[in-house]
């Protein structure tokens, strides 16, 4: 597939006018908490009619035009903010992936509200769309001294048990500790010693998550991760689904022209065990202050709040 499976257009910006891709799917974000800190932003920037994307490996901008956006895949800890601005999304197509987490004991989650906030903001979303639009993540599963897989199952069947009946899927992935270096680090500086994920351990994990799916009516998929989990009934998950979307908004013609055509093939702009469906991510790395220690998007805690606190709601990009 071409890299850039997006039409072009011209967008008229603060600047002039500017080449632009017209995005079909936005991706709203896997490198930061749009619907908690940035959802009056992306309000102003779908008013406006683009945006500006910055490229984490280059520092480019790309231009972002929305006229064209019929889906949006929101991703977050703390949605609620979201909640108030819903309505400048009411003629497109939308759902929720909220991560619920529990390490509430060993702080890894420091910014983040109490999960008893988290669940009912869950249940808020769920009364509001529907159980197929809110999407449970258990992300990253994360093997730590004192906490192993039983420990952790544990505490995803005690979540499970919070919000039976309230979501059809639960997405998971496994901590990559090794691959992130900064991550690595600031685990060591909090004091939390971690192990990484084998095989054992991974199937032991996912033959409990499987049980866990069965007791609770629960479609269980891994994120990202390349190990075949299929003999214990998990598949390979898309976060940003196709399926989903043709499912949840068939009558959106231009939503299903753009799914039938070949463009709406894997993002190949993901990791290669990734899943999901081509779409445009608009965050932006380091801009995330919820201080999770395990996080693959920031350098580190410092960093992230001093950049949130540079945000200017009314700038073309999360950062001016």
């Amino acid at each position: 597939m071409n890299r850039t499976p997006w039409n072009r257009t011209i967008v008229e910006t603060s600047t002039g006018p500017r080449e632009a891709v017209e995005p079909v799917i936005l991706s709203a974000s896997r490198s930061t908490d749009i619907p908690a800190f940035y959802a009056p932003w992306l309000v102003g920037r779908f008013r406006a009619g683009y945006l500006r994307w910055v490229n984490p490996f280059n520092n480019t901008s790309q231009y972002i035009s929305l006229a064209a956006v019929r889906a949006i895949v929101f991703w977050s800890k703390h949605p609620l903010p979201l909640l108030g601005h819903l309505e400048a999304f009411a003629d497109i197509g939308w759902y929720l992936s909220q991560t619920l987490n529990d390490y509430e004991p060993e702080g890894l989650e420091p910014g983040v509200p109490p999960l008893g906030s988290r669940l009912a903001a869950f249940e808020t979303f769920v009364r509001l769309v529907g159980s197929a639009r809110v999407i449970w993540r258990a992300d990253p599963l994360l093997l730590l001294d004192g906490l192993g897989v039983n420990g952790l199952l544990e505490r995803v069947r005690a979540v499970a048990k919070r919000v039976r009946g309230m979501t059809e899927r639960l997405v998971f992935s496994f901590a990559d500790i090794r691959e992130y270096r900064k991550v690595a680090r600031n685990l060591a500086a909090c004091g939390c010693a971690w192990r990484e994920w084998d095989r054992v351990s991974m199937e032991g994990a996912a033959a409990g998550l499987a049980a866990i799916g069965r007791e609770f009516g629960l479609e269980v998929s891994s994120c990202a991760e390349a190990i075949d989990l299929s003999r214990f009934g998990i598949a390979h998950g898309r976060c940003v689904d196709g399926g989903l979307l043709r499912r949840l908004f068939p009558g959106d013609e231009r939503l299903m022209t753009f799914l039938d055509s070949p463009r709406s093939g894997k993002d190949p702009g993901q990791r290669p065990a990734c899943g999901c469906t081509v779409s445009k991510d608009i965050g932006r790395y380091n801009t995330c202050p919820h201080g999770c220690v395990y996080c693959y998007a920031n350098t580190s805690v410092v960093a992230a709040t001093r950049n949130a606190r540079r945000h200017d709601p009314a700038a073309d990009s999360i950062l001016p």
